[in-house]
């Protein structure tokens, strides 16, 4: 087999094998294997987005200088954190994405090696 033959398996395969969408991605988060990862992420998230809004109430009725700095920064925090559950979700995603790829270029590599090993 030469290098044309395996460049041109490897590309069919692989074109076939990246119908990746923002849904199938999202529906990979949520299957059975993540369950305790979903769980995670949202009960952090939802802690802070109500911190985020307890804090924000709190600084609507407050008119003291340092409870004001006070409360502004708890709400930032509870933002930032927010965002960071968010991206590692995203980052859980995209491990399990990598994962899967990695094998399907073991698979590729253990065919490629036995065609040449048969000739």
């Amino acid at each position: 087999m030469n290098e044309e033959q395996i460049k041109q398996m490897l590309s069919d395969d692989y074109d076939q094998a990246r119908e990746l969408t923002f849904g199938s991605m999202v529906r990979d988060f949520y299957n059975k294997k993540m369950k305790t990862v979903v769980i995670i992420v949202w009960t952090f998230a939802l802690v802070f987005i109500a911190g985020a809004v307890i804090c924000a109430i709190k600084f609507t009725q407050t008119t003291d200088t340092k409870l004001l700095i006070m409360y502004a920064t708890l709400f930032l925090v509870c933002a930032h954190w927010v965002d960071l559950m968010k991206i590692f979700a995203w980052q859980m995603i995209h491990r399990n994405n990598l994962k899967r790829e990695i094998k399907r270029l073991e698979i590729r590599i253990a065919e490629l090696s036995q065609t040449i090993q048969d000739k």
